[in-house]
Order: C-alpha cells, then sequence, then structure tokens
C-alpha cells in the first residue's frame, strides 16, 4: 500500500535563521488517524503547514504521489482539507451557506451546484439549520463543524486538524469527537489534550525541537512522554 502523504528530511528555517524543522521523515496511510503531539514551538504546526503547501522549506513532501511543489498546488490543496486552530480565519462570508459554498465557486462551479453540495456538507457535519445564520452569531464549537463542512465541501482525501479542541467545552469536544470518528478520510490531528489524541487516533508522533522523536501508538507514547496535561513534557526512562 502506498502513503498518502511521504515525508522525507523535511526541513524549514524562520526569516532569522532558527529552525523549525529539522530533517522531519513521516507517512500517512489511507483510513489512518495520526495524533501529533508535542510542546509548543516544536514545529507541529510547520509541519502540517507544509504538508498542505502553504509554507516552503526543504526535502520532500508527496501527497497522493504527487510532489508538493508549485505546479501542484491547486491539486495538493484540493486532496488536503486543513482546519485552523481558530477557526474564524476561515469563516468570512455573510453566512454560513456562503461560506461552505466558497471554494467551490472558486473552483468554477455554478452558483446552484455550489450551494447545494455546501447544503450536503453541511448536512453531515450536522449544522445544515444553521445554513442562512451569520457565522459570528455561532458558538466556537458550531464554527468549528462549519469550517469542517467547507474543507468536506472540496471532497479531500486527508484532513489535517490543528488544535481542533480550542475553546470547546466538553460537549463540544464530545461532539466534535464523533464526527470525526464518522469521517472516512485520513486525518492528522494536531493536539495537546491526550484524551482527544487517545479517543481519536490509534498512532501518534511526538515532536521535539523540530523532529520527531518517537512514534507508535497513541498510549506508547503518552507513557513515554507522561503527556497527560497541557505542557506537561516529561520524557519517561
Amino acid at each position: 500500500m502506498h502513503p498518502l502523504i511521504e515525508v522525507r528530511n523535511l526541513r524549514y528555517s524562520y526569516d532569522d535563521g532558527s529552525a523549525a524543522l529539522n530533517g522531519v521523515d513521516f507517512e500517512l496511510f489511507a483510513g489512518e488517524t495520526v495524533a501529533i503531539l508535542g510542546p509548543n514551538g516544536a514545529g507541529k504546526t510547520t509541519f502540517v503547514l507544509q504538508i498542505a503547501g502553504l509554507l516552503t522549506g526543504g526535502g520532500e513532501v508527496r501527497v497522493c504521489g504527487l510532489p508538493v511543489t508549485g505546479a501542484n498546488l491547486a491539486e495538493i490543496r484540493r486532496r488536503v482539507g486543513i482546519v485552523f486552530q481558530d477557526p474564524d480565519e476561515q469563516l468570512f462570508m455573510p453566512t454560513v451557506l456562503d461560506d461552505v459554498a466558497f471554494g467551490l465557486l472558486n473552483l468554477g462551479l455554478d452558483r446552484q451546484t455550489a450551494r447545494q453540495s455546501a447544503m450536503r456538507s453541511l448536512e453531515q457535519v450536522g449544522m445544515a439549520g444553521a445554513a442562512h445564520k451569520a457565522p459570528y452569531h455561532l458558538s466556537s464549537g458550531e464554527k468549528r463543524r462549519v469550517a469542517i463542512a467547507g474543507v468536506l465541501a472540496m471532497n479531500p482525501e486527508i484532513l489535517i486538524l490543528d488544535e481542533p479542541t480550542t475553546h470547546l467545552d466538553p460537549p463540544g469536544r464530545s461532539a466534535l469527537l464523533r464526527l470525526l470518528l464518522d469521517l472516512p478520510q485520513a486525518k492528522l490531528v494536531v493536539t495537546h489534550e491526550a484524551g482527544f489524541a487517545a479517543a481519536s487516533a490509534r498512532r501518534a508522533v511526538f515532536f521535539e525541537r523540530g523532529k520527531i522523536v518517537a512514534s507508535g501508538t497513541v498510549p506508547q507514547i503518552l507513557a513515554q512522554f507522561a503527556w497527560g496535561e497541557p505542557g506537561a513534557v516529561q520524557r519517561q526512562p
């Protein structure tokens, strides 16, 4: 089986020359959900942004067999859907339906077809009833669902979620988890929450100083790094 994502010797440096990624190798296969764990500043978000073609560094990234290069960016971004930590970064149209249909209209679909597809995506995430609401009237959990609907409308093969539980209360986290478990796409989930990682993923990788320093089942990685509370990183012998 060929991986959906292949990363070899991935590197990235900030403008000041400091290294954010320093030789990362990684693979993601169809149907997998992998938790991306590690302390703040370890390179997790930089890693997923390079996979989505939103940052460019050194090394090699392939998505569904395509190298992540300028010539392939449009196709890469169709195949990889990313949900940012703050859903307000993705919601900017007058209504929820307009937001979800926005990417489809940019692909050249006519307005009626785009809105029909957008409604199907909203139904998939349980937000069809909010189609004509303004996004700023929604709760944090509802905004997250709408942002996911906008990504799903593009029919991606891979979903990337960056800290998806930020600002969600326990019922919101539970609803998000149920939604993610029902979605068939391969997923990368960047999170600090041990419980959410354990419930949503089978495999995890742990970042430190721009490198993946461990890979295994989620329980193995949580135990190895005593990763229970956000910010508490204590490697076990």
